[in-house]
């Protein structure tokens, strides 16, 4: 059986057919599919170049193809493409294949109910909040309070009609989205480590005659992740004495904004914009090469980044957000958007290297959770479930054809 996978991410595609990603999405991401089933068809847009970027991973491979629809770059250019993309999408979805949605989607947004219509069962993963995604200062648009409400109403929507529901927090969004009552339904991360991924040991105690190396790793495309609010925290304790670098990982419109801030803040000189890095030993690098993780977002689901920061033992300062407080302590939580508090928290633990010690513990504790093999089970049987419930719809439609022509032979 093929599984159709509707992704929310640009990929692109070079003369000889190869599919190209630049971060997430790689081929090897979609092995866990190929777990269960034969064969995974990417539903995406997807646009011709003519060679791949510098450090791009293969999307495609052996059992991996694309169904390319249309593309498009931002809210505008979807609602103009979007009766092309809502047809391409289910031409792409054959009569026996399962389909997995992801939410918060656009994409899904515009092809989940039309399956709702045929009766047509599909698995819904939920990996964002829309309601905090949206929320004031969070993103900039001129329709966020409308998408805010109809992205959120859309996407409870989406969960209480999926056969199978798959949410990457424990507690968080399944109670903002909960599923029907007999769907099946589960939590499990989608993020991904495998051993290697794991230092053996936490960091040993930081020497205080250094400068504080502070680390952010996030999409720098709109105001939720709160870089701004870092910025801000960290002028607060430039003015207090402490000595840190500010290391950012990741790119986006508002990077130029941001240098700008950094420089009227008196910090330019302390804060360096690294651009996004490839997963791999650069980006392995980065984490290593820093004291503190900090991910003052004002929205999350449960951050990719900040795990994998932890399995490097790096200690980590969250805002109270999503799935935050799912992998941090209360006393390692600010309150979102709050700089002062921020500001407080940070120079607390540089004061402390035995704190920054014991964070370092409970982050690669924690982190351990998320091992492939501790997931690799539950993942596994969200699968089963809507390969099996895909089946079985299947097997109904069968049986309701068969006993309509036998009715037509009969009259």
């Amino acid at each position: 059986m093929t599984i159709c996978v509707v992704v929310e991410h640009r990929f692109e595609r070079t003369p000889d057919g190869a599919v190209w990603t630049g971060s997430s999405h790689s081929y090897a991401d979609s092995q866990r599919y190929l777990e269960v089933f034969g064969h995974v068809r990417v539903l995406a847009r997807v646009r011709d170049v003519a060679a791949a970027a510098p450090g791009a991973a293969r999307a495609d491979g052996d059992g991996v193809s694309f169904a390319p629809l249309p593309y498009y770059v931002g809210f505008g250019g979807f609602c103009l493409r979007a009766r092309a993309v809502r047809r391409a999408a289910l031409r792409a979805v054959g009569e026996a294949d399962a389909v997995l949605l992801k939410a918060p989607s656009p994409l899904t947004c515009l092809i989940e109910p039309a399956l709702h219509r045929m009766g047509r069962p599909f698995a819904l993963q939920v990996i964002g909040d829309p309601w905090g995604t949206y929320a004031k200062g969070a993103t900039r648009h001129p329709l966020r309070p409308v998408l805010r409400s109809v992205l959120t109403r859309l996407t409870a929507a989406q969960a209480r009609h999926a056969a199978a529901v798959s949410y990457v927090t424990r507690e968080s969004l399944q109670a903002r989205y909960p599923a029907a009552e007999l769907a099946f339904r589960t939590g499990v991360s989608d993020v991904q480590l495998a051993d290697d991924a794991f230092v053996a040991e936490p960091r040993a105690v930081r020497d205080e005659a250094s400068p504080l190396r502070l680390i952010a790793v996030c999409a720098l495309e709109q105001p939720y992740k709160g870089i701004d609010v870092l910025l801000r925290a960290l002028a607060v304790c430039a003015a207090g004495g402490l000595d840190f670098r500010l290391s950012i990982v990741g790119d986006g419109r508002l990077r130029a904004e941001l240098a700008e801030l950094a420089a009227q803040l008196g910090i330019g000189e302390r804060v360096e914009f690294r651009g996004a890095l490839p997963a791999g030993p650069r980006s392995v690098e980065a984490l290593d090469g820093a004291d503190l993780f900090v991910m003052p977002s004002r929205s999350e689901g449960l951050p990719r980044a900040m795990v994998e920061a932890m399995a490097r033992a790096l200690p980590c300062i969250g805002s109270a957000t999503g799935g935050i407080p799912e992998l941090l302590d209360a006393e390692d939580l600010v309150a979102p958007g709050d700089a002062r508090e921020l500001a407080a928290r940070i120079a607390e633990v540089a004061l402390s290297p035995e704190r920054l010690r014991r964070m370092s513990e409970r982050s690669l504790g924690r982190a351990g959770e998320f091992r492939d093999d501790a997931l690799r089970g539950r993942r596994r049987e969200f699968l089963v479930r809507l390969q099996e419930i895909t089946a079985l719809w299947c097997a109904g439609r069968a049986r309701a054809a068969g006993r309509f022509a036998a009715t037509e032979v009969c009259s």
